[in-house]
């Protein structure tokens, strides 16, 4: 949240720069929509001239009633005031339905504009907006937007104009009379401006709050079971409410400023009719209608109020362009990120082998971080080598792995893939021909099998099976009555963490990848199962490049080699038995794994697996429940 803050301290210069950089920016996701924003304040305009021209032609009537016109000479007139009266009607419905397909558009086109480049986000992106800041410039930003956007091509049209036709004809109709509204003018827009003013920063800082209450609710939501599991439902429950009331707070703060509005408003229009009323009554009578009449009276009261109900629309334009403007800064910055991970022009779409350097390769997060997370790590891996990778917690070894799909880019040093440097390769291609199985395992909401083309979309049902019995996924898919068409919840919630891991194995599978990573993902499932997806994968992907990345040795035992990692270095590398010679590292962690015979790691995946088979046997019950109803 605070790089939120900081974001967003900018001085005068830079805002004014920024203000037409954003503009610009915003203006560009109209397009297709041009047509209907450029027609909504033409039909505007003849909705304002013909509502100005009905006083006018009013006043007339009425002066004719007065000097006791016939009927038959009221018609032509009042056939008029009728047929203005209907245009006046024909052109505001035409423009709100154009300000409607206008604003939605404008708006639909800024969500797929901000959702695609944030497709193409590096991870050092996500990590400068946060998951929970980008959900709220997604929604609550392009909403408030939006109706900034419909107030602009509508209303904002629509104010001036009349403001300006109504006082010009009241000027015409009433003459040095007219100069009262002239006076209460001024001073309605200093109080107007004033309450903005004062509004404006709290709005700015409510955004931030925001994004502040959306994080409260996604870290809960994700994490539920753990929150029931610890009992800190009343704890969350409280800090949501502590979010909320923070927003609640400013905005009520904000209504209240706001509320100065209307009696504001309401107290310039009766001290307005006052004076109009005493004057123009007094001239009216004092000349016998002959400088002033009632018709002139009249037209007056009405354009009076036009101008005075413009003065309301102006005010409510200018709270809704200031809530919108911190909306249209937030989203522009993201609109304007550019990605910090990026293809060169002329880029190697080809991956020879799954051959991988490292070449004194040196990292760390951000270029304000004091420590690096990896420092002048020198490793070579040959084709078709299985690597594994073994180290402490905050070891680094994750971090290493990410390099090779080029997820984040090496401060120092040079990644190969192949043979050939990563940052000069499509990024499509590279991450095509590097598959990894993250440390935290996602699958979206669809059947399993749709999960699974996630490796492979062109995948036939009998390459789809075949991955997952690589992966030993088939002993529990099978297990249910839809197979593989059995629907997974968003997250993957309804299956555990051990059948969560083997799906995600098999998708990778399907990739036929060059080089495969999977980053401590069969730590939920027991030896057996791990030592049969290692040899599926021996068997399957002879030629792939393995990178295993484990807490048990017994997963990187029998690995071509081992890396071990410490504090974000290479300690050493060798075989399994090469380690246990000269690696205390390596000795302690074997010795404290399999303490008095016992693998406790392992009893620990035992556990897991038969918390997998309970869930697949519950899984198969509820769905054959459901086919029996």
């Amino acid at each position: 949240m605070q790089q939120e803050l900081d974001s967003n301290a900018r001085t005068d210069k830079d805002e004014k720069v920024s203000y037409a950089v954003i503009m610009r920016r915003l203006m560009g996701s109209i397009r297709d929509y041009r047509g209907v924003t450029i027609a909504t304040p033409l039909l505007v305009l003849g909705e304002v001239v013909c509502e100005m021209a009905i006083p006018f032609l009013t006043a007339n009537l009425i002066d004719q009633i007065k000097v006791s016109a016939t009927v038959q000479e009221l018609l032509q007139p009042a056939a008029v005031l009728v047929l203005l009266a209907l245009l006046s009607l024909a052109f505001g419905t035409g423009a709100g339905i154009t300000c409607s397909h206008a604003s939605c558009g404008f708006a639909k086109n800024l969500r797929r504009d901000m959702f695609y480049n944030i497709q193409r986000f590096s991870f050092a992106n996500i990590d400068e907006f946060s998951s929970s800041s980008l959900v709220t410039r997604l929604t609550t930003d392009i909403n408030n937007v939006q109706q900034a956007f419909m107030m602009i091509v509508r209303i904002a049209v629509r104010t001036p104009l009349c403001l300006v036709f109504a006082f010009t004809m009241a000027a015409v109709m009433g003459g040095a009379l007219a100069l009262v509204y002239a006076a209460i003018i001024p001073v309605l827009g200093f109080v107007l401006f004033y309450i903005i003013h004062l509004v404006r920063p709290i709005f700015t800082r409510v955004f931030h709050k925001y994004d502040a209450l959306n994080e409260s609710i996604e870290e809960n939501v994700t994490g539920m079971r753990v929150v029931k599991s610890y009992v800190r439902e009343d704890y969350e429950k409280d800090k949501f409410a502590h979010a909320a009331q923070d927003i609640c707070v400013d905005f009520t703060r904000a209504e209240k400023l706001l509320a100065f509005n209307n009696p504001a408003m309401m107290f310039a229009v009766d001290l307005t009719w006052v004076v109009i009323i005493y004057f123009g009554s007094q001239v009216i009578i004092t000349s016998h209608g002959t400088l002033f009449d009632v018709g002139q009276l009249s037209a007056i009261f009405t354009y009076g109020f036009q101008i005075l109900m413009s003065l309301m629309q102006l005010s409510m334009i200018f709270v809704m362009v200031t809530m919108a403007d911190e909306s249209a800064r937030r989203i522009s910055e993201v609109l304007e990120a550019e990605p910090t991970i990026g293809a060169p022009e002329q880029a190697v779409t080809e991956v020879a082998d799954g051959s991988i350097d490292f070449d004194h390769v040196s990292f760390k997060y951000s270029a304000r971080a004091e420590r690096q997370a990896l420092a002048d790590v020198d490793l070579h891996v040959r084709s078709g080598e299985t690597i594994g990778i073994i180290g402490g917690t905050g070891s680094s070894k994750s971090t290493l792995v990410n390099l090779v799909a080029r997820l984040y880019d090496a401060t120092e040093g040079r990644v190969r893939v192949g043979g050939v440097d990563v940052r000069d390769y499509d990024l499509e291609a590279l991450r095509t021909n590097v598959a990894m199985v993250l440390q935290k395992n996602v699958l979206f909401s669809g059947t399993i099998a749709e999960n699974l083309r996630w490796g492979d979309e062109n995948a036939t049902d009998d390459e789809v099976r075949e991955a997952a019995h690589l992966a030993c996924a088939d002993e529990f898919v099978d297990g249910f009555p839809e197979g593989y068409d059995t629907y997974i919840e968003q997250g993957g919630s309804n299956v555990s963490g051990g059948q969560k891991q083997r799906l995600c194995i098999a998708r990778a599978l399907l990739r036929h990848p060059k080089v495969l990573i999977l980053d401590d993902s069969t730590s939920a499932v027991d030896t057996k199962t791990d030592a049969k997806i290692r040899a599926g994968l021996a068997t399957y992907l002879p030629q792939t490049t393995k990178i295993i990345i484990a807490q048990r040795i017994s997963s990187v035992q029998d690995a071509d080699r081992i890396v071990v990692m410490e504090g974000g270095r290479i300690s050493d590398v060798g075989t399994h038995d090469e380690l246990m010679r000269r690696c205390a590292i390596y000795r302690e962690t074997y010795t404290s794994q399999n303490k008095m015979g016992t693998d406790e790691s392992d009893v620990e995946a035992e556990e897991a697996a038969q918390d997998d088979a309970a869930t697949a046997a519950n899984a198969g019950a509820e769905k054959g429940g459901e086919a029996d109803e």
